[in-house]
């Protein structure tokens, strides 16, 4: 039907002539932080680690998932949603979050067509003192991507270990986007598989031109451990010289230094903002 104003429009067209989609959000929460170590004498090893959930309900009813939820159309935006739900499972806010991708694969949920955006959130998760909710865990996950077609990854919460492999293709050589597919997943709900690794990849390039890092780092930290979270991201080590080339102009030597780690104490730096 043609209409002549605006006015007239409004006043007369049915919205149910139009077919209708739900959104959601989903949280890629991601840490480096340090794991325990039994002799204090030893160096801290740093693990990245992303938050799951596991469903109690169908679909995917037992499996895991990133933190997510439907966006209500009437009072929220993509980022409220997204920032209501790490308040709900995480008891946080006010923490880094970006806006990673819109995942909107026809059969990605099997209830309804579902358009997710999701977005990654940046923490150390040491410094929590907020209980996450019941059924959700940290989970330790760790890259294999010397295959430049395929990568895998595997994820362990100490008591759950599991692995997904996924399969690359270049999209876009003048921005370097890849397309990613699942090859192999009986753990993750939805396409979750798939918005962890982007949102990895996303992270790696960001580190190298930007000062993301510094919201999973502390307040006071050493040169050591900002590097190993550069390496525990990049998935590779890094020469002394060109790290300290790199973060040169970043960082800011203060008059603490650590104690107490069971070896020389060290100077502390914090970000030059």
């Amino acid at each position: 039907m043609q209409y002549n104003t605006e006015e007239e429009f409004l006043k007369n067209y049915n919205p149910n002539e139009f077919e209708r989609l739900s959104m959601t959000t989903d949280i890629l929460l991601v840490s480096v932080s340090s794991r325990k170590q039994d002799n204090y004498r030893k160096t801290s090893k740093k693990m990245m680690s992303i938050l799951l959930a596991k469903r109690n309900d169908y679909p995917y009813k037992d499996m895991w998932c990133l933190p997510g939820g439907f966006v209500n159309p009437k009072e929220e935006t993509l980022e409220e949603c997204a920032k209501r739900v790490l308040k709900k499972e995480t008891n946080l806010s006010n923490i880094y979050l970006e806006q990673l991708y819109t995942f909107d694969d026809i059969n990605r949920d099997p209830r309804m067509r579902v358009v997710s955006t999701s977005y990654i959130a940046l923490v150390d998760k040491n410094r929590l003192d907020q209980k996450i909710s019941d059924n959700a865990s940290w989970f330790d996950i760790i890259f294999y991507d010397e295959d430049e077609d395929s990568i895998s990854v595997t994820l362990d919460n100490g008591s759950v270990n599991f692995s997904i492999e996924i399969s690359k293709k270049l999209r876009e050589r003048t921005t370097d986007r890849y397309k990613f597919e699942e090859v192999k997943n009986d753990y993750l709900a939805f396409d979750h598989s798939i918005v962890i690794v982007s949102g990895i990849e996303r992270l790696r390039n960001k580190i190298n031109y930007t000062d993301i890092v510094f919201n999973m780092m502390p307040e006071y930290f050493t040169l050591g451990d900002l590097q190993q979270v550069y390496e525990v991201i990049l998935n590779k080590k890094l020469l002394d010289p060109a790290f300290r080339r790199i973060i040169v102009d970043k960082v800011e030597k203060t008059d603490k230094v650590q104690t107490g780690e069971g070896h020389r104490p060290s100077a502390l730096f914090k970000y030059r903002r």
